[in-house]
């Protein structure tokens, strides 16, 4: 069995583990493995050993990875921050956009995602912490938001997406996952809660995460060299 596929096995049982312990069904929580930096083998191995589901930050380094990789049934999720003259990609090549933050680009992915493909669908981005270094809307933003872009037509409305600021305390970094629940629970209609990486997945489960954004634990450390837009590695 490869590292990757130990790997693997470990957080699933962590998964498993965390669900149990707050009396949740393990198959309610995806495992949305974060491949930024990685190799198109390291995914191909993931593949191997289960998984589906790929994140990534980096546009160019995704859609490159995506061509090697055609021959997978693999399901893409952009979780970067967005730039506009970026959103015609995004629309074009991924299933899933986690880091939606404002309406201008929910609105240019709804414009630009091709006729023949499925509505995109998308997790709004909320700044739960108030971080001037985070992306996200703020949590005051969100109904409004909200009912912004359920109304595009190309577009699927999930749920809600939250990159807490980084803490050792596990009650700092419940208070912040349930937050993102709260606002969830306000809104009719959405399911997902994208929250919770590698150090913090148990806590985040507790609270409702449906998808748990897992990178260095399944894959190792990152190499960061020749990344340009380094502003956008966040740890998972």
């Amino acid at each position: 069995m490869s590292t990757i596929a130990k790997n693997i096995a470990k957080v699933v049982s962590r998964i498993r583990d965390a669900a149990h312990a707050c009396g949740r069904d393990p198959a309610s929580v995806g495992l949305l493995a974060v491949s930024k930096t990685q190799p198109p083998q390291a995914v191909r191995e993931a593949h191997g050993a289960g998984l589906n589901d790929f994140g990534e930050n980096y546009l160019q380094e995704a859609l490159d990875k995506q061509q090697q990789l055609g021959d997978l049934p693999l399901t893409w999720h952009f979780i970067g921050p967005i730039q506009s003259n970026k959103t015609r990609a995004i629309a074009e090549h991924f299933d899933w956009v986690h880091s939606v933050d404002r309406l201008k680009i929910a609105q240019r992915l709804s414009d630009q995602r091709p006729a023949h493909l499925p509505p995109l669908n998308i997790c709004l981005q909320v700044n739960v912490s108030g971080e001037a270094s985070k992306s996200g809307c703020a949590p005051v933003e969100v109904a409004t938001l909200a009912a912004a872009v359920a109304q595009l037509p190309n577009l699927r409305l999930r749920g809600l997406m939250a990159i807490p600021a980084p803490t050792d305390d596990a009650d700092e970094q419940r208070a912040a996952f349930a937050r993102l629940r709260h606002l969830l629970e306000r809104e009719d209609g959405l399911e997902t809660l994208s929250m919770g990486m590698s150090q913090d997945l148990e806590t985040a489960i507790a609270e409702g995460a449906t998808w748990v954004r897992i990178g260095t634990a399944l894959f190792g450390a990152r190499d960061y060299s020749g990344k340009p837009d380094t502003n956008q590695g966040t740890p998972v």
